[in-house]
């Protein structure tokens, strides 16, 4: 039972990553009508906003260290903490939450760019057309981003308050000895805030019902007087904010380098077929039970069974998904069929 439950909260919590993506990809999908493959790169630039943000609060200077005494040494402080003291060090210990003020603005403004700069001109293209030239975005971001930043993963601490581990065995009357670390569990409980906050901005406010209303009949909205290419370019930077502010959370969980995005791209776009492209609800479903049915493949009592399961786990699943229910699991008539 204690195995049981630890493999269920790791694919939930691999699961909640790869759903973010996908709704942003099945939102951009379901407005716009473009399959992007730059998807996963906003996830990148997501997390290396926390990088930035680490790196901007921990520029340091040289000062004499007072606890040597027989000679001068010196040591490296940041800024922060000579102008702030403890409230610059617990800044600094907080830098990955306090990244989501940076990725908001950040990734909304390179949303509403990408979508301008070279999004729009593909909408009336096939989507082959679109899959190539978002990819090469996507290699191109890599790229500056491995100029930038270097080759190698950079870790990134959860805060102190949240390094340990949650006794969730002992929440759910299990005794102490089933615990998970903390920071997954914020993890887990940010992606489900994140997924509510959309489904409630579409669901409930105007903006949104219009939006949705423009996913289903375009041509009618646009005869009422509104512009809806406007909203839907809106809709792309939001979809753009959701991937960035997963990747921003999921530094302290998995070290960012150049190749983030590529790696949970081609999952997350698996998620989505298996969903039904253009369905929202589907996207999410799908990404938590992949996540799970992954997290179940990489016990070693499967893989001693069945060798290199859980690298294939999701695409076997999908496969056959997809021999049963052509459209996914919750996909609408007449999506990507000719």
């Amino acid at each position: 039972m204690d195995a049981f439950l630890l493999q269920v909260l790791n694919g939930l919590d691999k699961g909640g990553a790869y759903a973010l993506i996908a709704l942003g990809l099945t939102l951009v999908f379901g407005t716009l009508g473009v399959v992007n493959f730059a998807h996963g790169a906003l996830f990148m630039l997501g997390a290396f906003c926390a990088v930035s943000l680490q790196q901007l609060l921990t520029i340091s200077k040289k000062i004499k260290d007072p606890s040597v005494t027989f000679f001068d040494a010196f040591k490296e402080t940041p800024y922060m903490e000579i102008w702030f003291g403890d409230a610059g060090t617990a800044i600094i210990s907080y830098s990955v939450p306090l990244s989501i003020l940076l990725a908001i603005p950040v990734m909304l403004l390179v949303g509403l760019i990408m979508e301008r700069g070279l999004i729009q001109f593909f909408y009336k293209r096939s989507h082959a057309e679109q899959i190539l030239v978002t990819f090469g975005l996507a290699i191109v971001i890599q790229e500056l981003i491995k100029v930038a930043f270097g080759a190698n993963p950079i870790p990134q601490a959860a805060p102190p308050i949240f390094a340990g581990t949650a006794p969730v065995g002992h929440w759910i009357g299990l005794g102490d000895a089933v615990v998970y670390p903390w920071w997954r569990m914020i993890y887990l409980f940010f992606s489900g805030v994140v997924i509510f906050a959309v489904f409630a901005f579409l669901r409930y406010t105007t903006y949104g019902m219009v939006v949705r209303a423009g996913m289903a009949d375009r041509e009618t909205v646009g005869l009422l007087g509104i512009n809806i290419q406007r909203r839907f370019t809106i809709v792309f930077g939001i979809a753009a904010v959701v991937a960035g502010l997963a990747g921003v959370m999921y530094t302290p969980i998995l070290p960012p380098d150049y190749h983030l995005g590529m790696e949970f791209l081609v999952l997350s776009f698996v998620v989505v077929v298996v969903g039904g492209m253009g369905s929202l609800p589907g996207a999410v479903s799908a990404g938590f039970l992949l996540g799970i049915l992954q997290s179940f493949a990489s016990m070693n009592e499967v893989k001693n069974i069945f060798p290199g399961i859980d690298q294939i786990i999701i695409y076997l699943v999908a496969v056959v998904i997809l021999l049963v229910l052509p459209r996914g699991l919750m996909g609408r008539k007449g999506v990507m069929e000719s």
